[in-house]
């Protein structure tokens, strides 16, 4: 058996007879050539098995691939289950799309974005990196850089009033100052335990959306005179159900039990009605709740959810829209409380 020819652009058109510049228009400049040329050509290039010129060495010596890497604050696996990152992603693809740009996910729990930087336009970043060495890279990068819920000061960015939003929601909640809180954080601490926060760190980790918020509740619950118990806020490593009933239990054998539960997404929310439920325990009545996102589950469950709603898919939209329209701006998308049940 012979080996297959491999055909390149110049082969081709010494079978043809014709010139490169001919067998390259033909593919890359149709108003060039008659539509009859056009067609011949091409149909002789696809009985030989010649699909057109090599399009990565087009990108390389044009500079442009039309990829942009959308850089995830964690594992694809664990992100295309998040029902707020997966509307991100919905909308940062339905912009790309339009404008024929082809979208890479890249792993949060990578270490290099070097590793594809030669290959793509640049980076659309959700959610800051726990990888200080990504941030790092991100800010150094020559390729364009948009950043959502966080922001390197060297590019585009869009998200929400993180802290003013909690601020909000947590004064729905609290009724007064001899309420007892209890706050489950998510990512409060750069570990993957679930456990009590005592101390956060005074690091570049603080400027997460989760602390913004965690500001924002200690604003609400110190404006109001009430006292935060220093055991009484959580560090959930994932906003999934399991991870959270942990933290969820916790908070609520402790004694005295907490009758505020301010929760740092609708996920945690969701875990902890279920729980409460199965203690006998009755929303708003026993225990209030908060949550956070306004994802489509805690506008269905019982009772709702008091949650803050900001628009994901729309964030994701901003965020295409800046990288393709190579902008430098800060965006801040509007917010909004759904007045559910639960408190």
């Amino acid at each position: 058996m012979t080996d297959k020819k491999v055909w390149t652009l110049k082969s081709v058109a010494k079978e043809l007879g014709v010139s490169n510049a001919t067998v390259s228009n033909a593919f890359n400049r149709p108003d060039q050539l008659s539509k009859v040329r056009r067609e011949n050509i091409l149909a002789s290039c696809e009985k030989l098995g010649y699909s057109g010129p090599n399009k990565a060495a087009q990108s390389l010596r044009k500079g442009q691939f039309n990829i942009v890497a959308l850089v995830l604050p964690d594992s694809v696996e664990y992100m295309i289950t998040d029902p707020v990152a997966s509307k991100f992603v919905k909308g940062v693809s339905s912009v790309l799309e339009k404008s024929k740009v082809n979208l890479l996910l890249f792993s949060g729990s990578s270490d290099n974005i070097n590793a594809v930087s030669d290959f793509v336009d640049g980076f659309i970043c959700y959610g800051r990196p726990r990888n200080a060495k990504l941030i790092n890279q991100l800010k150094t990068t020559s390729k364009k850089v948009v950043t959502a819920d966080f922001d390197i000061e060297r590019s585009a960015s869009v998200g929400i009033d993180n802290e003013q939003a909690a601020y909000e929601v947590a004064k729905l909640a609290i009724n007064s100052k001899d309420d007892s809180i209890a706050i489950l954080g998510l990512r409060l601490l750069d570990s993957d335990v679930t456990c009590r926060v005592y101390d956060l760190p005074n690091t570049n980790f603080q400027g997460s959306v989760t602390h913004q918020r965690l500001n924002g509740y200690k604003r609400a619950i110190k404006e109001l005179s009430v006292d935060l118990r220093p055991d009484r806020v959580w560090n959930i490593p994932k906003s999934t159900h399991q991870t959270a009933l942990n933290a969820v239990r916790e908070a609520l054998t402790s004694n005295p039990r907490p009758n505020v539960l301010l929760c740092m997404s609708d996920l945690i929310a969701l875990a902890a009605i279920k729980e409460i439920n199965s203690m006998g325990l009755t929303i708003p009545d026993d225990i209030r709740i908060t949550g956070f996102d306004g994802i489509d589950e805690a506008l269905r469950s019982n009772p709702t959810i008091t949650t803050v709603h900001q628009n994901s898919e729309k964030k994701g939209t901003k965020a295409a829209e800046l990288f393709i329209n190579r902008a430098t701006d800060s965006v801040i998308i509007p917010f909004h409380i759904e007045h559910g049940r639960s408190c």
